[in-house]
């Protein structure tokens, strides 16, 4: 075929399929516009009425928290199962909301059970209303521009006024009966109570009342009863202060997390402290999703379940439940008893300064394989159920500036560490030549190289080496040290060992105080009295055990930690974990072996030396311990210090304790002997 018939034949053919394919898009816009004209104008009417008919609701499901557990899987905090009783907007209309909480209230009253009163003012007798004590920021709140919107000198009397018209409430000339119905009105406000969010009226109602709501209620749109986890701590005194508590998101911490993309609604409970809050987002959970199609007269037509909510994850800690309750007892004991000698010799000699005024402590317990915490103890402690119902014990416990008793002395509490600072002095002395294992030095009680800043050793020792200074803790020989080495040294050194450097375990810790680093002002003369553990040198117990630790461990530091893993909800799956086997490793005081060994071994002495000062207590112990004492003035009577670690020949544990104002180290050093005994015991 000749090649220019041959083109036109193919452009034929290209212009045939041209317009075939033209034709078959103009039908399928031709029958999409009908259809279109079938939808809105034929029968337009028909298809509003539908829409208008039926409503559909995107309603959340709780996601179940996960458990707190100790390192061989007993329950530390855990979920408890509870019944609330819940009011759903999608089955009551609003005009419907105050008799069916006056009828709610009404069965509460009659059994006196609980139900969610946030409302920050009360009524008398007399029908007179005022603002609860101790209630100012709640009653901000009620008057912000977010609810009221009242000025701040508005009463009692005015907010309710303000209330009473917020809420339709004129009809209720009961006075409690009104104030009682505006609480919840107002609690719903706060709680964010819509078409997608339900509000609880009451948590962890008896059987009793859950029966006699099922009963009264059960053809009673828009309340019900529900299943829900609370948390539940089966021993409530072991370790508030690390497990930590939830609490009610506050609008700071909303903000927050959502603009994280976190899924929060405003009735949520988050974590305030402690694992509970370091860990916030592993324990939540995630929501699920269902969808709820309703009629125009509110009744629900169909319900779906979009997505199933996901539980929190399992986290185990590295403590050991017998250990901590040991440490626990042995702190709160050893305390008691300081001060029950310390109020006798008082009376006996007529001043003070013997313990009378010893009410609080701390305690550690490190594995020196990995340093992951077994124990951490501190006293005075609480009971975090009772703590966690944000009532008048909650309060009282806020309130106890005395005692302390909310604050975590393990983590955040700082303590001169006195004489259990040199150890770190002896191995830098040692390393920087400054002394050493032949060096003498003449003990005369009174250092006083400088006129002002003169230091007393406990006792007179004459001509004294290194490892006797260690053994019988002589205050002079390590001033005479210290101001060999210099400040700046010195601190390098400690700062190698822990001392003065957060720790690494995943709760809120304090850095601690590192004389010379961390002080304002400085003069020679503070150099010796920062050699003896005085001066501005405080240290977390924590960074103490850290310390013990890495000196049993030849000064390699690992990362302490409280976590050892975190699994599935189910405890099936491990999800991360702290392998014991690999730990982290911070830092390496890089120092001679031999000059450690020598420290190491005086340590030993402390105990093994009949003139050691830990002799009276571990010198026929049954394991091998190596040990030092420590006193640290302030005001009041000393704080006690003590740090060891056991066995000698292959270091397993180390431990840190401290006494405040406790007068006399036998009683810092029976808490640690207690806390060896639990240890060795399981062995």
């Amino acid at each position: 075929m000749p090649k220019r018939k041959k083109d036109k034949l193919n452009k034929d053919n290209t212009k045939v399929r041209a317009g075939i394919c033209i034709a078959i898009t103009a039908i399928i816009f031709l029958a999409f516009v009908a259809r279109l004209f079938s939808w809105q104008i034929v029968n337009g009417d028909n298809y509003k009425q539908v829409a208008l008919s039926s409503t559909t609701y995107s309603e959340e499901t709780d996601a179940t928290r996960g458990e707190i557990l100790d390192v061989n899987g007993v329950g530390l905090t855990v979920n408890k199962t509870c019944y609330k009783i819940i009011i759903n907007r999608l089955y009551v209309e609003k005009r419907e909301l105050n008799s069916l909480i006056e009828s709610l209230l009404m069965y509460m009253d009659a059994r006196g059970e609980k139900w969610q009163d946030v409302l920050p003012i009360v009524v008398n007798s007399k029908g007179e209303y005022s603002f609860k004590a101790n209630s100012e920021d709640e009653v901000k709140t009620l008057k912000s521009s977010d609810y009221l919107g009242v000025a701040d000198t508005l009463t009692a009397t005015d907010c309710m006024s303000e209330l009473t018209n917020r809420y339709k409430l004129e009809s209720y000339t009961n006075h409690k009966k009104r104030r009682d119905i505006a609480s919840v009105r107002y609690n719903m406000e706060l709680c964010g109570f819509s078409s997608n969010t339900t509000y609880d009226f009451a948590l962890d109602i008896s059987p009793q009342m859950m029966a006699i709501i099922s009963e009264n209620f059960q053809n009673v749109s828009g309340v019900d009863i529900a299943t829900y986890f609370e948390r539940h701590n089966p021993d409530p005194q072991i370790a508030p202060h690390l497990l930590g508590a939830l609490g009610l998101i506050n609008e700071e911490e909303y903000t927050e997390k959502t603009a994280l993309g976190k899924n929060y609604n405003f009735n949520d409970k988050i974590g305030k402290f402690g694992i509970e809050s370091s860990f916030e987002d592993v324990l939540k959970g995630q929501a699920g999703e269902k969808i709820v199609k309703k009629n125009s007269n509110g009744k629900v037509l169909e319900e779906i379940q979009k997505t199933d909510a996901n539980p929190g994850k399992t986290i185990y800690l590295t403590i050991d439940s017998k250990i901590q309750t040991v440490a626990n007892k042995a702190l709160a004991e050893n305390v008691k008893k300081a001060k029950e000698d310390g109020e006798a010799l008082k009376a006996e000699n007529g001043k003070s300064g013997y313990g009378e005024d010893c009410k609080a402590g701390a305690a550690v317990m490190l594995s020196v394989k990995d340093f992951s915490v077994l124990a951490a103890a501190s006293y005075p402690t609480y009971d975090l159920e009772k703590y966690s119902l944000y009532d008048d014990y909650y309060v009282d416990l806020v309130k106890d500036e005395k005692n302390a008793p909310l604050y975590d002395r393990v983590f955040n509490g700082s303590f001169a560490p006195g004489s259990i600072f040199k150890p770190c002095v002896a191995v830098a002395s040692l390393e920087e030549k400054v002394v050493t294992d032949e060096t003498i030095i003449n003990c005369t009680k009174v250092y006083d190289y400088y006129k002002k800043d003169t230091v007393s050793c406990m006792g007179t020792h004459g001509y004294i080496d290194l490892n006797s200074a260690l053994t019988q803790s002589c205050n002079y020989f390590f001033a005479e040290s210290g101001r060999r080495l210099g400040i700046n040294t010195m601190y390098l050194y400690a700062e190698k060992f822990g001392l003065g450097e957060k720790t690494g375990v995943e709760i809120s810790e304090s850095t601690g105080i590192l004389a010379g680093r961390d002080s304002t002002t400085w003069t020679d003369g503070n150099t010796v009295q920062a050699a003896i553990g005085q001066s501005d040198n405080a240290f977390t117990p924590i960074q103490l055990a850290t310390y013990v630790a890495t000196i049993a461990n030849d000064g390699k530091r690992y990362k302490t930690h409280l976590v050892s893993k975190i699994t599935d909800y189910q405890r099936q799956n491990i999800i991360t974990q702290n392998d014991p086997n690999n730990p982290t490793l911070v830092d390496t005081v890089s120092v001679s072996q031999e000059n450690l060994q020598y420290v190491q071994n005086a340590m030993r002495n402390v105990v093994e030396s009949t003139d050691g000062t830990a002799h009276s207590v571990f010198g026929n112990y049954k394991v091998k311990v190596a040990a030092k004492t420590g006193t640290a003035e302030n005001s009041g009577s000393d704080h006690t210090t003590f740090i060891c670690y056991a066995p000698f020949d292959k270091p397993e544990v180390a431990v840190a304790v401290v006494i405040e104002n406790g007068a006399r180290g036998k009683y810092s050093m029976n808490v640690a002997k207690a806390m060896l005994d639990a240890y060795f015991a399981k062995k």
